[in-house]
């Protein structure tokens, strides 16, 4: 959908909005501010992965659910994650109960230990990958980019799962690496703003 939707101000937001009245304090606080803190990137990496097949409502209504059950998305203590946990997480009713994702996501909290080890942070190596906006095209009107297909490949290079190049585009649309409100909707220029004055982060 890439049309605009009258929001509850009257402004337009982005049509994807008008699935559900919760996407509106998502979409207007969150969807495209940058990022550079590693435990939210992992966590939306992993929400992301969570949501394969499955909407973002459905998701989104359960963030609660799964930080709780995932220790806040803290991949240092996620890295430490045993079986125990596993049958744990595959009775709690208020997550997605996917083993094979339960298990992805509990393997790639080992596997951004080792990122940071490597890059210094998550948020250096994937602000490394930021594509040009210009060779983008127009807003929304991708759900892939070769630098979604880089990351997902080199993901999985390192040993990482369930991080394919539309999971990977969708968690960099979310995370600012790209500003994909559309152009008229208001909160386009307060994403362009606040990635005009974001810094950067470096790598080793």
């Amino acid at each position: 959908m890439r049309n605009t939707v009258t929001g509850p101000d009257g402004k337009p937001r982005c049509g994807w909005c008008a699935a559900a009245p919760e996407f509106f304090a998502y979409h207007d606080a969150e969807w495209g501010f940058p990022v550079d803190n590693d435990q939210r990137l992992f966590e939306k990496l992993c929400l992301e992965s969570f949501q394969s097949g499955l909407s973002w409502r459905t998701i989104l209504a359960k963030r609660e659910n799964f930080r709780a059950a995932f220790a806040q998305f803290d991949f240092n203590a996620m890295a430490r994650f045993t079986q125990r946990d596993v049958n744990r997480l595959l009775r709690d009713a208020g997550i997605v109960r996917h083993r094979g994702k339960i298990e992805a996501v509990i393997n790639n909290a080992a596997r951004a230990q080792e990122m940071v080890a490597d890059e210094g942070s998550l948020a250096a190596f994937f602000w490394r990958h930021e594509p040009d906006s210009a060779a983008l095209g127009k807003p929304q009107s991708v759900t892939t980019s070769s630098e979604s297909v880089t990351i997902a490949r080199e993901l999985k290079k390192r040993g990482w799962k369930f991080v394919g190049p539309t999971t990977v585009y969708a968690f960099m649309q979310a995370m600012g690496l790209v500003n994909d409100h559309l152009q008229d909707c208001v909160t386009r220029a307060a994403v362009a703003r606040a990635r005009k004055n974001f810094r950067r982060p470096a790598g080793r």
